[in-house]
């Protein structure tokens, strides 16, 4: 039985998908297959609105070894919005560089997810490992990010792209959702979620099977797809793609990553560095260089750019336990929603060079609005005119 026909006939609780759907006899489909909490989403729900700059160049991340004064200088930077996807992969690579020499001491710059995974990876390897950083969590970037399995998000611009390159990317992505899946549970924050992009229209002939469609990701790491028609599921759209992917929550992975770090023996210090030249100052005879947009100014990296983008998040729903990717037709552009403890997510924003990290009201207004209609529709409620 192929898992859309295990949909359709009832076999939910099997999934996890969430309630079985109810039988008319022996033998009917299910009609409709989900039956999900809408959102609650109201203006008065609103608890807070975020701001991130994705740290993103259009030739792809930096990873990278190289000699500086004496010491190995290893890169380790500009994932875009894979950040949260691919660092525990460039973490072990940058680990595996830095091994080639025999000092067995290093210096971590940087305390977002790249500087807390490469620190954790050094570790493993028998490094002493200090981190220095401006800010340590809840006050990075990564903080600030919607997280989960989203390996080629803002990560680089496909012309730009070079086989060697392409290697690099599908070696930290197998090594780095491995790491992630050994990680689930409560204790880190991740855990599987089901996830349903909206449509009108029913998806290319073909894809029904799975496959991101991106020629980037590696077969083996394309998770599959179920396509719901009308009356499969709960939406206000005519169909419902389902894919089930890794949901990290922020604020308890990264203070998870902060703690496993000094149980191992780390120490985090705060410093600020202005040139190359005071990396060169430290002790330690290794240094990885994790600081994401900080390299545009400290490494002179012109081609780093930021993709500013930025969540608002109603009050917590335990009992929404999926994420939507679109809305309604004519509602003004892409949004997405996620569940996490903190609250519910909403988010469809990417300004690619905006430096600014003060809210945009009229995104927000745009964002906010379209999730009110969409789940206002799919719960029935009438909105007023």
């Amino acid at each position: 039985m192929d898992r859309r026909t295990l949909l359709k006939t009832g076999g939910m609780g099997i999934l996890g998908l969430g309630v079985a759907g109810c039988f008319r006899g022996s033998g009917s489909m299910v009609s409709p297959a989900l039956r999900l909490a809408p959102v609650q989403a109201s203006w008065d729900r609103v608890i807070r609105t975020t701001v991130g700059l994705r740290p993103y160049r259009p030739s792809g991340f930096v990873l990278r070894a190289g000699r500086m004064d004496g010491k190995t200088l290893i890169h380790n930077y500009g994932h875009g919005g894979s950040g949260m996807s691919l660092s525990w992969g460039t973490g072990s690579m940058a680990a595996d560089m830095a091994l080639r020499g025999e000092a067995r001491d290093a210096a971590v710059i940087g305390c977002g997810v790249a500087g807390l995974t490469t620190a954790r990876q050094l570790q493993r390897r028998g490094f002493a490992v200090t981190i220095y950083a401006m800010t340590v969590p809840p006050d990075t970037t990564s903080n600030m990010s919607l997280a989960g399995w989203t390996p080629t998000s803002g990560l680089v611009d496909r012309s730009r792209r070079t086989p060697a390159w392409d290697a690099q990317f599908r070696e930290a992505a197998r090594i780095a959702y491995k790491q992630l899946q050994l990680l689930v549970g409560p204790d880190y924050g991740i855990s599987w979620l089901d996830g349903y992009a909206l449509r009108e229209t029913a998806p290319p002939q073909g894809t029904e099977g799975g496959g991101e469609g991106d020629s980037l990701l590696p077969d083996d790491l394309r998770t599959g797809q179920v396509v719901l028609g009308p009356g499969e599921h709960s939406f206000p759209t005519r169909y419902a793609t389902l894919r089930t992917s890794i949901r990290i929550e922020p604020s308890i992975y990264l203070e998870a990553l902060v703690r496993d770090f000094r149980r191992y023996g780390g120490e985090i210090v705060i410093r600020k560095f202005d040139t190359p030249r005071d990396l060169m100052t430290l002790e330690e005879s290794v240094v990885v260089n994790c600081t994401g947009l900080g390299s545009h100014d400290l490494f002179s990296d012109e081609e780093l750019t930021p993709l500013k983008g930025q969540l608002t998040l109603l009050v917590p729903q335990p009992e929404v336990n999926y994420s939507t990717f679109g809305g309604l037709p004519g509602t003004g552009g892409f949004i997405h929603m996620q569940p996490r403890s903190d609250g519910i997510a909403l988010g469809g924003t990417s300004e690619e060079g905006e430096w600014s990290l003060e809210p945009d009201e009229e995104a927000r207004l745009r964002v906010v609005d379209s999730h009110i209609r969409l789940f206002s529709a799919m719960a029935g409620i009438p909105l007023e005119s």
